[in-house]
């Protein structure tokens, strides 16, 4: 299979999580971010460990939850808090960070080359995503800036060490394991700092169904799958099409006006990401796969 399918099966999987802004806003119950984050993770976790029917062993345990944390638990939960402190556009502004982080990180712990062409892809993406959604009404909340870069340096961490830590196992297993361990780390913080869920209507079922088959245990299988084969830094410049579907989908199914700035952050957004594979076409060694 070639570099370019796998890029655009990679793709796929940003592509859909910016549907999970009209989802969540449309379809779920408004203000459980932690227990709606857990029903996302935990339930298709366990129902793809019924399929593979497989557990870690040994150091896999604790690289497993360690993964689970850096890409499920602790990156949702401060997205959620810079989300309820800071501006959606500001939020997501800051969390644009994530590729440079990614940059810097495949460096230290893949060995990578900092190419000049992945930081301006970095850079250019940001820009596009700030163009896209960010407003002149904006204001910083500290607390807020701080948990964007620290969910940024979470998800960015973990896209790396998935790579680096390979396990011998199937595609699916390896996203079974991370989704389950998220969900469980998830778990007692939804029952401790949020009250139980209201009667769920059809619609909210729809949704939470959505985001854990579709939107998790789909997306995830094939987003690990590209870490595996395609590295980090072009990976990772992928995640700038997840706010630009955010916004088309706003445009096309909630009838909200785009202006002529955002219409140039849609051109940047998608430069950014064809400098960004652009830059990534001389692969790095993949990592050494390290058996229990």
């Amino acid at each position: 299979m070639t570099r370019t399918t796998d890029i655009a099966i990679t793709a796929i999987a940003p592509a859909i999580w910016g549907s999970t802004y009209l989802v969540t806003t449309e379809f779920l119950p408004q203000g459980y971010p932690l227990t709606v984050a857990m029903l996302r993770a935990l339930p298709a976790g366990l129902l793809l460990m019924l399929v593979v029917r497989r557990l870690p062993h040994g150091l896999w345990w604790a690289r497993i939850f360690a993964l689970g944390a850096l890409n499920f638990s602790i990156f949702w939960w401060l997205l959620f808090i810079a989300a309820y402190t800071l501006p959606g556009g500001v939020a997501a502004t800051v969390g644009a960070v994530q590729p440079l982080i990614v940059v810097f990180l495949a460096r230290a712990f893949l060995g990578a080359r900092i190419r000049p062409l992945s930081v301006i892809a970095a850079l250019a993406g940001m820009a596009g995503v700030a163009l896209l959604i960010l407003n002149a009404q904006a204001t910083l909340n500290p607390i807020g800036i701080i948990a964007g870069l620290g969910g940024a340096a979470s998800m960015a961490t973990g896209t790396v060490l998935s790579r680096r830590w390979q396990p011998p196992v199937s595609l699916l297993t390896f996203t079974a394991w991370q989704l389950t361990a998220g969900g469980l780390l998830l778990l007692p913080a939804a029952l401790w700092f949020e009250p139980p869920l209201p009667a769920l209507t059809p619609a909210n079922l729809t949704g939470f169904v959505y985001m854990g088959l579709i939107s998790a245990a789909f997306t995830y299988a094939i987003w690990f799958r590209g870490i595996a084969r395609i590295e980090p830094a072009a990976v990772s410049i992928l995640g700038f099409l997840s706010p630009l579907t955010a916004v088309i989908l706003g445009w096309i199914v909630l009838g909200q006006s785009l202006n002529a700035l955002q219409f140039v952050g849609v051109f940047v957004v998608l430069a950014s990401v064809w400098l960004g594979q652009r830059a990534g076409r001389s692969r790095i060694a993949s990592p050494a796969k390290v058996t229990p």
